[in-house]
């Protein structure tokens, strides 16, 4: 169900970059590949900043990567009516972690309903490609007030 035109992804993507001046994928450094209907990818850089107390990228960081593609790639993947969505569950199995490098989270809709969205997420080392969290969500699709 993902979109077919990569440039229009990459454009999609370019505009949601210049938007984010003072929120918080500005300051954890995330940024966007692509966003299209049914499918986003971003990315940050890591950096001590991001770490927890044990010197290890924390969750949170990881958290907050999936959980924005997946709420972009919502975005991009309303039905036709709906104004917007609101998370109503989010997991995340943690399978390693990273202290370098960039870490790039690929988000895909896993069910895409009149009411509800459920989107997988992956998250890696970009340096060897090795997946440090699986995360799914459910959103809430919302409709203005008839």
């Amino acid at each position: 169900m993902t979109g077919t035109d990569p440039d229009a992804a990459r454009r999609a993507a370019a505009e949601l970059n210049a938007t984010f001046t003072g929120n918080l994928h500005a300051l954890i450094g995330m940024s966007y590949d692509r966003v299209e209907r049914g499918a986003a990818s971003n990315r940050l850089t890591v950096r001590p900043e991001l770490f927890a107390s044990n010197g290890f990228l924390h969750a949170a960081s990881v958290v907050a990567l999936a959980d924005s593609a997946c709420g972009h790639g919502c975005m991009a993947s309303l039905p036709a009516g709906a104004s917007g969505f609101t998370t109503m569950e989010l997991k995340t199995n943690f399978l390693g972690t990273a202290t370098d490098g960039d870490v790039v989270c690929d988000a895909r809709l896993a069910h895409g309903g009149r009411t509800t969205q459920v989107w997988d997420a992956e998250v890696r080392r970009a340096g060897d490609g090795r997946v440090i969290a699986l995360f799914r969500c459910t959103q809430l699709i919302l409709y203005p007030p008839a």
